[in-house]
């Protein structure tokens, strides 16, 4: 039940300097948005080169590989990282990119693997948070400031990429366009075609990182200390 809606709105309209409260979004008809041009005219791999270099700028290492080869790397990358405890999400992708053997085969070696399990609700939390790595997939993926977009749901846990100690993201080199105004726009364009969207979306630049106190950089204060991109050729 929503209360005082119209009230509430009518106070924000008066502040706009507006007597009444529009029902419908205005038109906007901007002269000029160089947001919808930028890096628009690079191929993908140039999108993945930019990437790279934005990537040595948020203390993220990038490492490409293609499908066929991706489960060697990731097994590579999670020994380099320390090892488990692993936390990943219940996806189809981990077997559409061929790493499910990988994930059996963790287990038999010692190492522990949780997979997000929406039957265990809260306590999936207190699993998550004792991992030494994260590992999810990319649903979209900025190449201009090194931004992978997280779509959470049933199976797929936001605090995967949150509260491990290291972060692995898997990007299919599909997944990458030029900045937000992308990720943007086909959010918006999920939302006009009335397809239902992720509860949580989560933007994440890298391992976490602060400069608030004295402008000194500091990584890994509230959120996984490492961070690495495994960009998967897959056209």
């Amino acid at each position: 039940m929503i209360q005082n809606r119209e009230r509430f709105l009518a106070n924000v309209a008066s502040r706009l300097s507006r007597t009444e409260v529009l029902s419908e979004r205005p038109s906007r008809n901007w002269n000029y948005r160089p947001q919808d041009k930028t890096l628009t005219d690079k191929t993908q791999d140039e999108l993945v080169d930019i990437l790279r270099d934005q990537c040595r700028l948020i203390h993220t290492e990038l490492i490409e590989t293609d499908s066929r080869g991706l489960p060697e790397v990731l097994a590579e990358t999670v020994d380099t990282y320390g090892g488990g405890p692993l936390a990943i999400w219940q996806d189809p992708r981990y077997e559409a990119f061929g790493l499910r053997e990988q994930l059996e085969m963790w287990p038999k070696q010692g190492v522990d693997v949780h997979e997000w399990d929406p039957s265990i609700g809260h306590d999936n939390i207190g699993i998550v948070e004792k991992a030494n790595i994260g590992i999810t997939f990319s649903d979209i993926t900025l190449a201009e400031s090194g931004t992978v977009v997280l779509f959470s749901g049933e199976g797929k846990g936001r605090t995967v990429s949150l509260l491990p100690h290291k972060y692995i993201a898997l990007i299919p080199k599909s997944t990458i366009v030029p900045r937000m105004t992308q990720a943007a726009q086909h959010i918006s364009n999920q939302v006009q075609k009335g397809k239902a969207i992720a509860s949580c979306i989560n933007f994440i630049t890298g391992p976490s990182n602060s400069a608030d106190i004295e402008m000194n950089l500091v990584v890994g204060v509230h959120g996984p200390v490492k961070a690495a991109y495994i960009v998967i050729e897959d056209r």
